[in-house]
């Protein structure tokens, strides 16, 4: 069999013959040999199973690694972007059997594979870059195709937590915040998900009733953000919840930063993941978070001082 060839890097040499091995690719890339830097032209030669070409070091491809690296799966989330918007059905699935037969856990599909495929819909579609024919196809399969993922999630024992989570009205945004709910039931919290266009006053009264763990309200829209301020004044007034903690995040908080603090939501999360490692151990991720903001906060003051330092030299020059 003749195969295109390339020359590469050793660095990158992993990640490309994996995804060739996973779509049964005829390309496979190999090593570039010492001093030829920058050479472009691509031969044709029977490998007869060896890695490697004339002059070249021969190197031995580490397995497949269990989790998808990140350029993988940035193409995985493009092509099964493509294959929702166009409503096709079975390539969706065969994208999807393809992560998992990689070594991709379900868990690692959902967070890893149809959270960012699901925000990068969103985004699309507010930007009017999606029509509503494409938006309906691909917030349907992808349900469907989340259900099924769902169903194969390690669980793990309860942990005598129990959750109640409310989200946007749109189909995306329950979308979204299924995910959420999914992972979090998985983690072993006892979940109850009311999903969209709950009034607050009912959400108020459900949660006194429960008494809840965690109140959580994810992938909220825009119009739902009087209702969850109304909510938390309420919940903080009457003092009758508590041991019930409010979390919020997605949808409108992931793209208003701040606005989880302004609403008075100490608890917020970017992601199903985060929201996850946020319930379980509260104390350790807003440790952790707090010290990442600080950095990029310290980050960000040298690169200003930097810039004022630069442009004092240009104006003395």
């Amino acid at each position: 069999m003749t195969y295109r060839t390339y020359f590469l890097s050793p660095r990158k040499l992993h990640v490309l013959n994996w995804l060739g091995s996973m779509t049964a690719s005829r390309t496979r890339w190999l090593v570039r040999p010492p001093g030829t830097r920058g050479i472009r032209k691509h031969h044709r030669r029977r490998l007869d199973g060896r890695d490697g070409i004339p002059g070249s070091r021969t190197f031995a491809l580490p397995a497949p690694p269990a989790e998808m690296h990140f350029m993988a799966q940035e193409i995985l989330v493009e092509r099964l972007f493509e294959a929702l918007v166009n409503g096709d059905r079975g390539a969706c699935r065969s994208i999807v059997e393809e992560a998992s037969k990689s070594g991709a856990e379900p868990a690692l599909v959902l967070t890893n594979l149809f959270w960012p495929t699901h925000e990068l819909i969103e985004k699309m579609h507010r930007a009017d870059q999606l029509g509503r024919i494409g938006y309906h196809f691909s917030t349907r399969m992808l349900r469907v195709l989340i259900d099924q993922t769902a169903g194969r999630l390690k669980r793990q024992p309860s942990n005598g937590q129990t959750v109640f989570a409310c989200c946007g009205t749109a189909e995306g945004e329950e979308l979204g915040a299924q995910i959420a709910v999914d992972m979090l039931e998985a983690s072993g919290f006892r979940v109850t998900f009311g999903g969209g266009g709950i009034p607050s006053d009912e959400i108020l009264s459900h949660v006194q009733e429960t008494q809840p763990s965690y109140l959580v309200m994810f992938c909220s829209a825009a119009a739902d953000l009087p209702g969850i301020r109304q909510l938390v004044d309420q919940l903080r007034e009457i003092a009758a919840c508590k041991k019930t903690q409010i979390a919020v995040g997605g949808g409108v908080f992931n793209r208003a930063e701040g606005l989880a603090d302004e609403i008075g939501a100490k608890m917020h999360a970017g992601s199903p993941l985060d929201l996850v490692q946020l319930l379980i151990n509260p104390e350790t991720f807003l440790a952790k978070r707090a010290e990442v903001e600080q950095r990029e906060a310290t980050r960000a003051l040298l690169a200003r001082a930097e810039a004022r330092a630069a442009m004092k030299k240009r104006r003395a020059a």
